[in-house]
């Protein structure tokens, strides 16, 4: 089934760079030049990602990806200026899966692009067996039907968090660092910045801290993460 992206820049030059490179790539792409447009584009043609500027005037691509979220959990990717580390930050803590940085190569885009796709690309497979979820304390995890549960009730993630947390799941009882969540998360020798996985941390925090779980989650200074007893009790550290 052909994949559709939406690319979202206020600079023409980028979206037609951008779509050359896409369609290069067998992908379908639509294009939006501002905020509104690109809201409008997601409700009418379902993308399967977004290509998203931060920096767009009338609303930015921050603006956007909160809009976003609010109704849909549509794979987000931005496209960065390098001097703006913190609306980047900013971004991944809003629910953004990823981030590329300008000056950027189209076929870098392309390939993160791929890559969250197909983590995010629903899956055939047979009913699920009893191996299929796993669980800890009140959490249950559905690793085939990619969806999370805390005591019972779904908690909606976007696909970056639920790989982390996938992560964390398989390793019970270890500390796993940035560096081994990164290569979880995106393979090895990605580039991302260790900040970017404690914004999904902090999303998975938030996220389960208001469905009533405090303990999901667990940090060693200096080291890395592990998952918590999930028992519903104290906060976590970190």
């Amino acid at each position: 089934m052909t994949r559709r992206v939406l690319l979202v820049d206020d600079d023409p030059h980028i979206r037609q760079l951008l779509a050359f490179a896409f369609d290069k790539a067998g992908i379908e792409v639509c294009e939006a030049a501002d905020g509104e447009e690109a809201l409008a584009e997601v409700a009418r043609q379902t993308p399967d990602l977004v290509v998203l500027d931060i920096n767009m005037p009338r609303m930015d691509g921050l603006e956007v990806c909160r809009r976003l979220r609010s109704s849909s959990e549509v794979p987000v990717l931005f496209l960065s200026s390098r001097d703006d580390e913190f609306d980047r930050v900013l971004g991944i803590e809003l629910g953004a899966d990823d981030y590329v940085v300008k000056p950027f190569s189209p076929r870098e885009v392309v390939a993160r692009a791929n890559a969250i796709m197909r983590r995010a690309a629903p899956r055939e497979v047979p009913p699920p067996a009893a191996s299929d979820a796993v669980a800890q304390g009140k959490l249950s995890l559905d690793t085939e039907g990619w969806v999370a549960h805390w005591d019972g009730a779904e908690v909606a993630l976007t696909v970056s968090e639920f790989n982390l947390l996938k992560a964390l799941v398989g390793a019970p009882g270890r500390i796993l660092s940035r560096d081994q969540l990164i290569d979880q998360l995106h393979g090895p020798g990605f580039a991302i910045t260790d900040r970017t996985i404690d914004s999904h941390i902090r999303n998975l925090r938030r996220k389960f801290a208001e469905a009533g779980g405090h303990d999901v989650i667990e940090t060693r200074a200096g080291v890395g993460y592990k998952l918590g007893p999930c028992s519903g009790g104290a906060r976590s550290g970190g």
